[in-house]
């Protein structure tokens, strides 16, 4: 098949081109080494380079196309539609796939009927949550895009259950989390790692990474790192990721704040810790999102502490002691302090990027033969 993926072409503080980033990049390289000719169309918000490549060995089957509305066409975010479509029509795709974001979505859907093509949408997490979704008729045009698509691709089964039953979708959906690199996410040598980071080498400690937001959860953290710190004197909280100005870390000697860290280095940080904290809202997007640093911590071999929410319950349904009550700072200390004093660390069943190509292959070549 000639598959189209478009995407956003900044994801997690990545470039989706330029680092090779997780599953925007993953889910189109996949579907190229199982043979296909895929053609990577990432739009920007913000001023970019452009970008034209092949990546992989040299074969052409995959070709990213980085178009910036800074470039040489300066009519900005409004020219995409069109420039967008001149690119595709260059390729003939026999389907297109939209994916990163709700505006992403709409035009995969306008772009593959102006070509009389399939089309399919991926969403790696509930992205009617995201700030762009609040613009006026955004969620009636993004709702209606994946009713009408042949395949949806969903993060976790609550929202797969959320696009077929609440969205009322047409077509096949199914739930597709996102996996990991275990090139990457793997267990180290804890004493190395932590003098990697400049981290106390006997201490006991905890910690995160990704958005250290009020909005994603982080402040029970904070209050039940303080109520176990009190009786606990090794013990530590190590902290990566942006800060939210309204919510900023207490003014403490054993917290550490290491910045932003590149991708690898966050596994480096894993595996200086005892317990890792994976934080979710019982809001609609903790319900329908999946959060990645389960699965990377997990891989790491950390025993972790676990918001109940979503699909995080019914992954954990097996290892209780790793769960605690959303946004319930007593009950996320009394499992930080069962994990630290009698640790039980889950393995988890995490499919690979390549199980996951072979998934959507099947499901994209029933939508090109039709019901």
């Amino acid at each position: 098949m000639r598959i189209a993926y478009l995407c956003k072409r900044h994801y997690m503080g990545f470039d989706v081109i330029r680092d090779r980033y997780a599953r925007l990049y993953e889910q189109p390289r996949q579907l190229a080494l199982l043979g296909h000719e895929v053609l990577g169309l990432c739009l920007s918000y913000r001023p970019t380079d452009e970008r034209d490549e092949l990546h992989g060995d040299g074969s052409g089957r995959l070709r990213w196309v980085g178009l910036a509305p800074g470039g040489a066409n300066r009519l900005g975010l409004a020219a995409y539609p069109q420039r967008s479509l001149a690119v595709l029509r260059k390729f003939r795709p026999d389907l297109l796939v939209a994916a990163s974001d709700a505006p992403h979505v709409i035009l995969g859907g306008w772009l593959a009927r102006r070509l009389g093509i399939p089309f399919a949408a991926d969403l790696y997490d509930h992205f009617e949550s995201f700030g762009l979704s609040r613009l006026p008729g955004v969620k009636v045009l993004y709702r209606r895009a994946l009713r009408s698509a042949a395949v949806v691709s969903c993060v976790s089964q609550p929202l797969a259950d959320l696009v077929r039953i609440g969205y009322g979708a047409r077509g096949a959906v199914l739930a597709l989390p996102s996996t990991i690199d275990r090139t990457v996410f793997f267990p180290r040598h804890q004493v190395e790692c932590r003098r990697q980071f400049g981290l106390p080498l006997d201490a006991r400690l905890i910690g995160t990474a990704g958005g250290l937001s009020r909005k994603k959860g982080i402040a029970p953290l904070y209050s039940a790192f303080i109520a176990l710190a009190r009786d606990d004197r090794r013990l530590h909280l190590v902290l990566a990721g942006v800060l939210d100005a309204g919510c900023p870390p207490p003014r403490h000697p054993r917290i550490h704040y290491l910045g932003q860290l590149p991708h690898a280095r966050t596994a480096e940080l894993f595996g200086a810790l005892d317990v890792g904290v994976v934080y979710v809202r019982d809001t609609p997007y903790g319900r329908h999102s999946f959060p990645q640093k389960a699965l990377e911590m997990s891989a790491c071999g950390l025993a972790l502490a676990v918001a109940r929410v979503g699909a995080m319950e019914s992954m954990f349904l097996k290892d209780q002691q790793a769960l605690y009550d959303a946004d319930d700072a007593p009950a996320l200390a009394a499992c930080l302090r069962r994990q630290l004093d009698y640790p039980v660390r889950p393995v988890l069943d995490v499919p690979d990027w390549a199980e996951q190509a072979q998934m959507l292959t099947a499901c994209y070549a029933g939508m090109m033969r039709g019901p």
